[in-house]
């Protein structure tokens, strides 16, 4: 099955989800929405990395169109990336169905 829209999820420190949005949209997004995390690492994590891990995150969930994704998280890895001060790591999950699909069907 074809998805026409991926869901990017990226995970940075606590106040830099604005950096990742602006990143997103200079590429084509739209909008997205950010909760409050809380993130947890042990210090083989921190080493492996090569970074220092900040409790307080922020994931910023944006929904865009699969033909787009790749642009879009290429931006997002050079504005916010783990060698930047967001230390964010960005993923895609493929997206099945929203409601806009299920509007245009009735």
């Amino acid at each position: 099955m074809d998805n026409k829209y991926e869901l990017i999820v990226c995970i940075v420190n606590a106040g830099f989800s604005q950096n990742v949005a602006e990143a997103a949209t200079k590429a084509g997004a739209r909008g997205g929405s950010v909760i409050k995390g809380r993130g947890t690492a042990n210090p083989e994590a921190e080493e492996f990395f090569n970074i220092s891990i900040q409790p307080n995150k922020e994931v910023v969930f944006i929904l865009v169109t699969a033909d787009i994704k790749d642009a879009v998280m290429r931006s997002i890895y050079k504005e916010s990336g783990l060698s930047t001060n967001g230390q964010g790591i960005a993923f895609s999950l493929p997206v099945s169905r929203t409601t806009f699909d299920s509007l245009i069907k009735e």
